[in-house]
């Protein structure tokens, strides 16, 4: 697992060093804090959850971080990290290389990362990515989100998330194929255009094995949620 951190950070590392020594003046470097998600969710008991992610670089090739956690009082039930180079590949679309780890409370694994994320047509933002354990283990991730104006400061945000696995994987009750899914409904005020709280519900879903093996576990198999919380950049 070492390896594999060790591997792709090194040519993460030499192609970000590549990239600053061929820009000139007029390309700064710039950041990029993005707290797409922080939030209470409602449904049996109250959980909490956060999708966020930053980047910093120039305007064809940037570091980025992206993090992801749901937790409830006991414990970590998903949280990862994910750190990538990102290089610009059209005016709309960027190639993402680099390492993800896993910390949340049943979980330590780390993976590879391939990812495209861009602005698909409709204006929907979409981020693809494929995952590879250390132990060979495959996975592939389609999230996307839409914002829809519905008054000068109001917005509304559908979002989804869907995960699909190579195998089925009980320890961690992954189901081979599409294993589950995300559908979220938020309503955001704009406060101001950095800071947008907003209302929602969100509806999460397992899918054949991923399904079993969670009726096994005496967990639920799809489970809906209030959401409040709020959405910021910087």
């Amino acid at each position: 697992m070492k390896f594999l951190f060790l591997t792709t950070t090194s040519i993460a590392l030499i192609l970000w060093s590549h990239s600053l020594l061929a820009m000139g003046q007029d390309d700064p470097l710039l950041s990029f804090i993005n707290v797409d998600n922080l939030e209470l969710r409602e449904a049996d008991e109250t959980s909490f959850a956060l999708e966020a992610d930053a980047w910093y670089g120039r305007d064809i090739n940037k570091l980025w971080l992206k993090t992801e956690i749901e937790a409830d009082r006991e414990s970590t039930e998903d949280a990862e990290l994910q750190a990538l180079y990102s290089r610009a590949v059209s005016p709309f679309w960027d190639a993402q290389i680099g390492v993800r780890a896993d910390f949340d409370s049943a979980s330590d694994r780390q993976y590879l990362v391939l990812g495209l994320q861009g602005l698909a047509p409709f204006f929907l933002d979409a981020d693809l990515s494929y995952f590879l354990s250390s132990d060979g283990d495959s996975s592939f991730r389609v999230s996307s989100e839409y914002e829809l104006m519905l008054a000068q400061n109001w917005i509304l945000v559908p979002e989804l998330e869907a995960n699909f696995f190579g195998q089925n994987n009980a320890e961690y009750g992954e189901g081979s194929g599409l294993s589950d899914l995300e559908l979220g409904l938020r309503l955001q005020y704009r406060v101001t255009r950095q800071f947008l709280p907003y209302l929602g519900v969100v509806h999460e879903t397992r899918f054949g094995n991923a399904a079993d093996f969670a009726e096994a576990e005496n967990e639920e198999k799809s489970e809906t949620f209030l959401v409040l919380g709020f959405h910021a950049w910087f």
